[in-house]
């Protein structure tokens, strides 16, 4: 049998024996106090996990990731989102006291004060701006069918999405023509949904636009109706209206690399200068900037073909892509795929 000999104590640990009392409250204390901070820091730890998790629309951080480049400077962004609204003059919309929201983007972001429409009427620009042609569109007439390429299809054939949506589509995928006064859809408004290339899935009620900003396509085209787009309803209408469903992933883009362009179709008039508004607002772009460059519809959709690395469409080729409002400095550029431009289309017969 082994004897019960006591355990060996270290002169330098053991304490006298009239201390040993307060040592030992000394010590439970002491590890009272270990276990308090590790939990503390645990917490934070969880803290922090939850606040990554829960970030608002998407669970991306709260930091903007680098943009990528193209070499001619322009940021390559996550999601973009197209917001075209209605036959407005340039002063109808910028300093416009009816305007008070889209003029905070213009201070958010960047105003391009020299953009040019198309065409007059409306559907032409439309078709413009997706497609790189009118068409030879020159009225609002239903329907037009292409089988032509445009942005949709670029995107969609290589390894991009992309999404239309219009307010008050009676359902998705829908070719119906709309009318001014039953629903406040038209698809005079609707450029995507006359090519054919262009699936019905792409074509949705504005109602499905996500919520969760993460899952939006890499291009998004947005038309309000003709309430809200200011065709039929007021400027303060049309701004009251992108406040309230726009500034939720205005604010998001700023810090998830991505973007959102606000244009028009057309003036108010039926000249040639045709001069619109146009804001564009979110990651990489310049705060407060203006730019005097003179733009069109083509440079907007030349902008987009160049961030994707797509051909330029028709007369996107010979349109000079926006360039002078991105604040990407110290980041390396990537060229993208170089791809011959696509003549414009004829119009169908």
């Amino acid at each position: 049998m082994t004897p019960p000999y006591p355990p060996l104590r270290s002169p330098s640990t053991d304490p006298p024996s009239g201390e040993r009392g307060a040592h030992a409250r000394r010590g439970r204390r002491s590890r009272r106090a270990l276990i308090a901070a590790g939990m503390s820091v645990a917490v934070g730890v969880l803290g922090l996990t939850a606040t990554a998790i829960a970030s608002p629309s998407g669970t991306k951080s709260a930091t903007a990731s680098p943009a990528a480049v193209t070499a001619n400077g322009i940021p390559q962004f996550d999601h973009v989102v197209v917001v075209t609204e209605e036959n407005k003059f340039y002063e109808d919309v910028v300093g416009s006291s009816n305007a008070p929201y889209i003029n905070s983007l213009a201070k958010q972001g960047a105003s391009l004060s020299n953009m040019h429409g198309t065409t007059h009427p409306s559907q032409g620009n439309y078709i413009a701006l997706f497609s790189g042609s009118t068409h030879g569109v020159d009225d609002d007439n239903c329907p037009y069918d292409y089988a032509s390429d445009n942005l949709g299809n670029q995107l969609l054939t290589r390894g991009h999405s992309f999404v239309g949506y219009s307010e008050d589509l009676p359902s998705d995928g829908s070719k119906d023509c709309g009318d001014d006064g039953s629903n406040g859809y038209a698809r005079k408004h609707n450029g995507w949904v006359n090519f054919s290339n262009v699936p019905a899935a792409s074509n949705l009620r504005y109602s499905r636009f996500p919520t969760d900003y993460s899952t939006l396509p890499d291009v998004s085209f947005v038309v309000p109706n003709l309430d809200n787009d200011m065709h039929d309803g007021s400027v303060k209408r049309g701004d009251d209206w992108l406040k309230k469903n726009f500034d939720g992933y205005i604010q998001w883009a700023k810090t998830h690399n991505s973007a959102l362009i606000l244009t028009w179709d057309e003036n108010d008039g039926d000249d040639s200068d045709n001069k619109i508004a146009t804001m564009i607002v979110g990651a990489n772009v310049k705060k407060g900037a203006t730019s005097s460059t003179k733009y069109n519809h083509y440079s907007i959709l030349r902008t987009l073909e160049d961030m994707y690395g797509l051909p330029a469409l028709g007369s996107a080729a010979t349109a000079k892509p926006i360039t002078d409002i991105w604040d990407v400095t110290g980041t390396p550029p990537t060229t993208p795929p170089t791809t011959p431009p696509t003549p414009p289309p004829t119009r169908a017969v």
